[in-house]
Order: C-alpha cells, then sequence, then structure tokens
C-alpha cells in the first residue's frame, strides 16, 4: 500500500525511444517475460506495467495477497510467471508472509524469483524479507530504470540470458552445476534463491581468495554495496544453512573478521 505521491513513486516520462520499440508492447508480445506484480495500489500498477511492458516485459497484476497467490497456485496463462514483483504492504496480508508462503510452495512455484518494493525505511523489514528468500529489493521512491535494471539481473542471474556457462564444480562431496543451477551435498539438494546460488557460485569460483563484501556485491549485482547494507550477512546465513553440516561451525564458507569471506578449496 503506498501513500507517497506518485510523481515520487515513478515517473514514465523518463522513457526514451530506445526503451521502447517501436512504442507498441503488443507488437512483440510472443516475446515477452510474464511478470507477476502484487500490488494494492492499482495506478501504480499500470504505470510500472506501462513502463515495464515498454522495455519487453507482460506484466499481470493482482490487487492483493489472495489475488496474487491464487495465480501463482493456479497461472491464468497455465506458466508461471519469470519473477514476483512484490509489495511488502498489502490489505489482506503482510508481503513478508506472503514471500514465506510463496517460497513453501511445491515444485517450480516455490522457485520463482521475487523482489519486494517497500516504502518502509526500516532496514529489518528488508532483512526479514531476504530471509525469506526474497532476491532482491527496492525501497520507494524508486526510479524506473532502477526497477528495470533489478529485474533484469535477476532474470540474468536464473540464466535466462543462455549466458551461463555449463560446468560442473566440485569441492569435496559438494557439487555446483552451473548450467542447472543446482547445488548438491552428499547426493541431496541443497535449496538456494536464485540470487544464493551467485553469491555461491562468485564464492566458489574464487575459492581460497578472501573477498570484501563489496566485492561480491559488485560481482553479483553489478553495483557497489550500499552504505550500511548487511544483506550479504543475511545470505551468507541461508547458504551456511543450505550447505554446511553444521551452520554455526563453518567449513566451506569463512569469515575473515573484519574483511569479508573465503570459500575454502579443501572440503570434506
Amino acid at each position: 500500500m503506498s501513500h507517497l505521491p506518485m510523481s515520487t513513486i515513478l515517473d514514465p516520462s523518463a522513457e526514451t525511444a530506445q526503451d521502447s520499440p517501436g512504442g507498441h508492447a503488443s507488437q512483440y508480445h510472443d516475446r515477452m517475460q510474464q511478470l507477476l506484480m502484487i500490488e494494492d495500489d492499482a495506478r501504480l500498477a499500470r504505470m510500472v506495467a506501462d513502463y515495464l511492458e515498454r522495455s519487453g516485459y507482460a506484466v499481470t497484476h493482482a490487487m492483493d495477497a489472495k489475488a496474487g497467490l491464487g495465480m501463482l497456485q493456479d497461472p491464468p496463462s497455465g506458466a508461471l510467471p519469470e519473477l514476483v514483483i512484490l509489495d511488502l504492504m498489502l490489505p489482506d496480508m503482510d508481503g513478508l508472509e506472503v514471500c514465506r508462503r510463496l517460497r513453501s510452495m511445491p515444485g517450480e512455484a516455490g522457485k520463482v524469483p521475487v523482489l519486494m518494493l517497500t516504502a518502509k525505511g526500516d532496514p529489518m523489514d528488508r532483512i526479514i524479507g531476504l530471509e525469506l528468500g526474497a532476491d532482491d529489493y527496492l525501497p520507494k521512491p524508486f526510479e524506473p530504470r532502477e526497477l528495470l535494471a533489478r529485474i533484469r539481473a535477476i532474470l540474468r542471474r536464473r540464466g535466462d540470458s543462455g549466458a551461463v556457462p555449463a560446468k560442473l564444480m566440485r569441492f569435496g562431496s559438494m557439487e555446483i552445476d552451473r548450467d542447472a543451477r543446482t547445488v548438491t551435498v552428499a547426493g541431496r539438494g541443497s535449496e538456494l534463491t536464485s540470487y544464493q546460488f551467485d553469491l555461491l557460485v562468485v564464492l566458489a569460483e574464487r575459492a581460497g581468495r578472501v573477498l570484501t563484501r563489496d566485492q561480491i556485491m559488485e560481482a553479483v549485482r553489478g553495483r557497489e554495496l550500499e552504505a550500511f547494507d548487511r544483506s550479504i550477512d543475511v545470505h551468507m546465513g541461508r547458504i551456511r544453512a543450505a550447505i554446511e553440516a553444521d551452520p554455526k561451525n563453518p567449513k566451506r564458507i569463512l569469515t575473515v573478521r573484519g574483511v569479508g569471506y573465503v570459500f575454502a578449496k579443501q572440503q570434506d
């Protein structure tokens, strides 16, 4: 639920001609990736949808949590969306609870990437969202180009661009398949979000090298770490919970106090 002036949340006039091939999204509908936006502000949702559709995406809008979760359980088009844009403040359910329920869904529905939108300034909301499995967050007000860039980055990390190399990395009993985007430990699958998988790959590709938080975030997001942004630590905790025998005494991802993290070359 948004109480901010519309002009401070999104300004579609920032769109440039090159972002809108031919100016008619319908001509390119067969190429569009499907997005689901769960947002109770109908005007904001329409503005966001118009902008994203001119950039090559098809946006389905759900006015509340119940409708959004229903569309994930039973997609109207028969196909799951590529990504969910989720407002933190909804009239019938907290966005954090929506994220938790989404992640608990069976099969591919539970793996759909989530980009949270929030007008709250409390960093704890973002941390909790990331802990529940959100892939990224964007506070309101936001620039439409940043929203588009975040969406593209998440989808690119999922391998939708086809640029992820086919290569299996082995570290002891752990295998990381960059092509299938799966992680197994002693033959058992480890559940990671798309963003967490990419964080793990960044570390594994540089095994034995100490990386600062800024270096890790830059490698994955393509931008420097925001001031006081501790989301990297939240994600590391989630990754450890998935791949470590004892997350409180990690052997694979080690913390270098005051510096960052290092992925152990030698593992069991």
